[in-house]
């Protein structure tokens, strides 16, 4: 009897061992499930996917896109995490989709949503999305590396972290310039014409009285010296005011006003009401559709024309196809107002807290393996995975620096939306970081590896004008308050005002037409909006600290 009651306690404690065993291994690294050595390791050790763990679905509301988490690098994803995304894209309007979310309680686990709008302090204020300082400290170290002081000035005036910026830091890539005909610029001003030598406005004047002289007709069709697009008057007088160099408020005195009342302000009305009065602007400009606008800049007839280097990317292709190679194409240029230094110019505001907001929803299943994802996409590795695909697939490491594969960049160049559908590359644009990584190449390879020739000639005229316009950024009332339809109120005078100053038949018209816009906006009550950006503004200057 001793030696049967023996036998049986020693069985049990075999047992038992056995199953305290068994039981501890699904915490331990999976070696088998990680595809090399340097995988197995933990987020923790900088930049690494985490460890494999359970498969895990979450739900992913992206208004960016709504394909099917399948393609390569999604399966790469899934493969060094575990987790399988379900992405969920509105059929209509992302914004009435994301407040029928929020009041139904019908949330995804994450969700992508603008970081300007309103939408986002309603999820905050709802209590829809989690805070995430506790999971930052806790589960991501890459986070904080990566983003730096971005998550100080993203957080809520409670001092919170509720999201993480996308398309995040200062993207140093020009934004707007004077785009002019490269080949006719080689005949009326050659010194001038491979960029990188400002023009200043009497220059610019002179250039197109040069060219309506020389060129009266193109084709059997009348010239157009300069047009713009009516659609985009942001584009347009966001080139003019880059020329004397103002930004997004005039500062007086320490504080921020439109920036209309800038007295510069008024000098570039009068310089552009001086080109439309003598024949040299688009007499149809300020109801020109952007097709129709478009349209002009392909037929060959227009010299130049204000915006972003990228918005006459349609129409250069046109151009090149006529015949005359990439000379006949429109190239950004800087034209500089008098008393402007060239390098005080504000050609290019750059919003270094992001497009995007992602958030984790307080219904998330798992925030904290969330979190885990979350700090692997954001780590460099993370991003040059999102962004160049994986390794031996879609670019190899060539003497320490990530090189892409010829034909994936001429896939790109061929059809840019079907191959990130295919790949994978680029299609998952989650917390982005503009700029370069570690080894000194651009984490947005497509965009910024293998540059357009009117890509490098906006950053040969144009780099220096660059600058930081996120202290400024949606610094207005709150959206659905009185003083919302206050501010919209003044913004409806101005859009209706700015074309006819400029438009006026004389520059005495032209200034009464301001002055009338600046009384109108007064009557409006713009004094008590420019208090609340006022406030606005030091309590983001505070929380910056």
């Amino acid at each position: 009897m001793y030696k049967a009651t023996t036998l049986l306690l020693i069985s049990m404690m075999i047992l038992s061992l056995l199953a305290a065993c068994s039981g501890n291994t699904k915490n331990e690294p999976a070696a088998n499930n990680a595809p090399n050595s340097s995988e197995g390791a933990t987020a923790n050790e900088g930049g690494n996917a985490p460890e494999t763990e359970e498969p895990l679905k979450l739900t992913f509301f992206d208004k960016n896109t709504g394909d099917t988490f399948t393609n390569d690098v999604a399966k790469e994803i899934t493969k060094r995490t575990g987790i399988t995304l379900e992405i969920q894209q509105p059929t209509g309007n992302p914004a009435e989709k994301l407040n029928l979310m929020l009041a139904s309680n019908d949330l995804p686990d994450i969700i992508l949503m603008d970081r300007g709008s309103d939408i986002v302090n309603k999820y905050i204020a709802a209590g829809a999305i989690l805070p995430l300082n506790d999971l930052i400290d806790e589960l991501g170290p890459d986070i904080k590396t990566m983003y730096g002081d971005t998550l100080k000035k993203t957080r809520y005036k409670d001092g919170k972290n509720y999201y993480l910026s996308n398309w995040y830091g200062l993207d140093k890539d020009p934004v707007f310039g004077m785009n002019i005909r490269q080949d006719i610029l080689r005949e009326l001003a050659p010194d001038k014409a491979d960029g990188g030598v400002p023009f200043t406005t009497d220059e610019y004047l002179a250039l197109l009285k040069a060219f309506k002289a020389k060129y009266p007709q193109i084709d059997g069709k009348n010239t157009v010296p300069i047009t713009m697009n009516a659609e985009n008057m942001g584009a347009m007088l966001a080139t003019f005011k880059g020329m004397w160099g103002m930004k997004t408020y005039y500062e007086d005195n320490g504080q921020l006003k439109f920036d209309v009342k800038d007295p510069r302000y008024l000098e570039m009305l009068l310089y552009m009401n001086k080109l439309y009065t003598e024949g040299l602007m688009d007499k149809d400009w300020a109801i020109s559709k952007k097709q129709t606008w478009e349209q002009k800049l392909s037929n060959g007839f227009v010299f130049s024309s204000p915006g972003a280097y990228w918005d006459v990317g349609a129409s250069n292709t046109s151009l090149k196809k006529a015949g005359g190679g990439e000379e006949k194409q429109l190239f950004a240029y800087k034209v500089v107002a008098p008393g402007t230094d060239p390098a005080q110019t504000t050609f290019g505001p750059r919003g270094t807290m992001g497009w995007d907001a992602i958030a984790i929803s307080k219904t998330n299943k798992d925030p904290e393996r969330t979190m885990k994802l979350i700090n692997f996409l954001a780590s460099e590795e993370g991003q040059y995975l999102l962004l160049w695909g994986i390794e031996g697939v879609h670019w190899d490491m060539k003497d320490g620096k990530h090189v892409p594969k010829p034909e994936l960049i001429q896939q790109f160049k061929e059809d840019w939306d079907a191959t990130a559908k295919k790949t994978g590359v680029r299609k998952w644009a989650w917390f982005i970081k503009n700029g370069n990584g570690s080894d000194g190449t651009p984490y947005d390879m497509p965009g910024k590896y293998d540059r357009g020739t009117d890509a490098k000639m906006a950053t040969k005229s144009l780099l220096d004008s660059v600058w930081d316009s996120s202290p400024y950024d949606n610094l207005g009332p709150e959206g659905g308050t009185p003083d919302s339809l206050i501010n919209q109120k003044i913004q409806d005078i101005f859009k209706q005002q700015i074309p006819k100053i400029i438009i006026s038949a004389s520059a005495n018209d032209a200034k009464a037409n301001y002055d009338k816009m600046l009384a109108d906006m007064k009557a409006a009550g713009d004094e008590k909006i420019e208090k609340i950006i006022n406030e606005k503004y030091q309590e983001r200057l505070e929380l910056w600290k």
